[in-house]
């Protein structure tokens, strides 16, 4: 069993929902993130959400997308994501990582070292699934074999246009979990209408039998509260990315760490 699949049974046993951080890895300073990721983990987080910056991030909102142009021009790249993963897993083997980007530095990592090369390499370092925005399912079963293979999960974006061909052909080749987009946009933008989740999710889970993450508008407690009594995990990503991006260095962790003891208690309550 994996990592990210032991962490989600022993949340549902336990009547619990899975809280999902993303942060975009070397943002705000390049060598704060393995911090910024033990903060979290103590703070309540269940599932590390790490994105792998690139320059032309087509699902991302501005807040993101500006936090990964700072991340690549402080020289931050696919093989410094990898090596922060393995500076986390030195004090961290349980909790599940999971690079979130785009096919662009995925295929530039395996033209670069060989055929076959991410996979191995990024569970090496201790990843234990990855969400390519970019990649249809019918388009990336020999992908998704060869993260198979090296033990990875690959997790796919379901979102509110989503067809029942589109959950069947994701329901294939996903492992690990789903993230559902729960708004037409990017990330951080517009208004999270629940009860339009709490119609979607029953369709989905007609087709997608693992467990199902809901992101893209949770802000606060309050939302992410409504959003964990229907969904198995909650993603949060934006409000972070701007909680720490005006911190010191020293304040980053503690910043995304209060925000996320309020979040937890809020899906545990």
């Amino acid at each position: 069993m994996s990592r990210i699949a032991a962490t989600f049974a022993r949340l549902a046993s336990a009547g619990r929902k899975a809280l999902i951080p993303y942060v975009t890895a070397g943002f705000p300073y390049p060598d704060v993130t393995p911090q910024l990721m033990h903060a979290m983990v103590e703070a309540g987080a269940d599932v590390i959400e790490l994105g792998v910056p690139f320059s032309d991030p087509m699902a991302d909102g501005p807040v993101i997308q500006k936090a990964g142009e700072k991340a690549l021009a402080g020289g931050v790249g696919l093989a410094q994501v990898l090596a922060m993963v393995r500076s986390f897993r030195e004090r961290d083997s349980r909790t599940p990582v999971v690079l979130m980007g785009y096919a662009n530095p995925v295929e530039r990592y395996d033209l670069t070292h060989g055929a076959g090369a991410f996979a191995r390499d990024a569970a090496a370092a201790g990843v234990d699934g990855v969400l390519v925005v970019d990649y249809p399912p019918e388009e990336c079963e020999a992908f998704a074999a060869d993260l198979r293979a090296a033990g990875l999960d690959l997790i796919f974006l379901l979102a509110p246009t989503s067809t029942p061909r589109r959950m069947q052909q994701v329901a294939r080749v996903a492992s690990g979990y789903v993230y559902y987009v729960s708004l037409k946009g990017v990330t951080g933008a517009g208004h999270l209408d629940t009860s339009a989740v709490e119609q979607m999710l029953p369709r989905i889970r007609e087709h997608v039998r693992i467990p199902v993450g809901v992101g893209f508008g949770i802000r606060d407690a309050a939302s992410a509260r409504a959003v964990g009594r229907v969904a198995d995990a909650v993603v949060i990503g934006t409000r972070i990315i701007q909680l720490i991006e005006d911190q010191p260095r020293e304040r980053v962790g503690p910043a995304a760490a209060a925000f996320l003891r309020e979040i937890r208690q809020a899906l545990d309550s």
